[in-house]
């Protein structure tokens, strides 16, 4: 606090007072001192922060730990500026730079990283930032589930369809660095996650979509070869897993009710888009309590080819073999396949799904 030395003469009291009027309108606090007998000088000391009642956050006030998880491996083959190694060296000095405590978190395979980011969190990290694709938000909304704990995401991988649900910018790491550091400066949005439950297995977290039937078989089948790399590995598993393609045959129980479904694709989502774009439920939300059961009837390969390109822009709804049901919850059961959620795998079949209302935190 300094002090500055207004007037010299009692009459200029009032003009102190209106000036400690106007400074308490500018939200800034001014203590006036008055010479006994209303003459002599006018001291007034003046601080530049807000009225006790509401001050103003300094950086320090502000500064959070945070843990930045980053994804050596995803977008395979990728290099240069762009690959999440380097997005991420950038995430880091960006948030440094903003004042935050950061912990870097770089592992060499998924289950180490996803330990040390629980560890993190245990040890009192306030907020969790991933960098890299689907897979890392996977990773990320397992860490957070039901923890006071903010999620941020910089998109980093192939299909980034969760970055790409929430609006963020797919293209400008920084730009959705400066994203997150604007959100952490308010409260964070509650959203909601699909619960899977296993036999035999704690439950896990999703917040795009679990799959199973075509894209699973797709994922199945690309994750088996080790060339090519990047997005043309999936590219061709979908071409061979169309060579082959035949319905399927599921049980389902759907908000209760039992049922059998014959179909070659069957999502349960919370977000909009599988697969880096694909629209399969154009119109689900992250907090609408609900989520979308997409469902792709038998087809032969040539329809299939139909609507296939569609789905990229969200037309294939209009499709009489596509329905798309908002739901609570869904058991899925078919012979032989294994589900898939984020694009990790999770295993095979059966599983329960429900929709877990305001289960994680985001900043983004």
């Amino acid at each position: 606090m300094s002090e500055v030395l207004l007037a010299h003469e009692g009459p200029f009291a009032s003009q102190a007072v209106q000036e400690f009027i106007l400074a308490a309108d500018t939200g800034r606090y001014i203590r006036a001192q008055f010479p006994r007998g209303g003459s002599g000088a006018v001291i007034l000391s003046l601080a530049m922060n807000t009225f006790p009642s509401t001050p103003a956050k300094s950086a320090a006030d502000t500064a959070r730990t945070i843990a930045v998880a980053i994804n050596p491996r995803a977008a395979v083959g990728r290099k240069g500026a762009k690959s999440p190694g380097q997005t991420g060296e950038m995430v880091v000095a960006r948030l440094r730079a903003a004042g935050h405590h950061v912990s870097v978190l770089r592992r060499r395979d998924y289950k180490a990283l996803a330990e040390a980011v629980d560890a993190e969190i245990t040890a009192g990290a306030q907020a969790l930032v991933v960098v890299g694709g689907d897979g890392m938000v996977h990773l990320g909304v397992n860490a957070v589930a039901h923890k006071k704990v903010p999620l941020g995401i910089i998109p980093a991988g192939t299909g980034n369809d969760t970055a790409r649900g929430l609006g963020l910018d797919l293209h400008n790491p920084g730009a959705a660095v400066d994203h997150f550091l604007r959100c952490s400066q308010r409260d964070p949005r509650a959203v909601d996650l699909g619960r899977i439950e296993r036999a035999g297995a704690g439950p896990v977290w999703f917040m795009g979509a679990l799959s199973a039937g075509f894209d699973a078989l797709v994922n199945e089948r690309a994750n088996r070869w080790r060339w090519p790399r990047g997005p043309m590995r999936y590219n061709l598993a979908i071409l061979r897993e169309l060579a082959v393609l035949k319905p399927l045959n599921y049980s389902l129980v759907v908000d209760g009710l039992a049922r059998k479904q014959q179909g070659v694709l069957i999502s349960i989502s919370n977000g909009t888009s599988i697969g880096g774009g694909m629209k399969i439920t154009p119109e689900a939300k992250y907090d609408d309590g609900l989520l979308d059961l997409f469902i792709v009837s038998p087809v032969s390969r040539s329809k299939f080819l139909r609507i296939y390109p569609l789905v990229f822009s969200g037309r294939h709804t209009g499709s009489p073999e596509v329905r798309i049901e908002q739901v609570v919850e869904v058991a899925i059961d078919a012979p032989g396949l294994v589900a898939y959620a984020d694009g990790e795998r999770i295993g095979p079949l059966p599983a329960t799904v429900r929709v877990d209302p305001g289960a994680a935190l985001l900043w983004a």
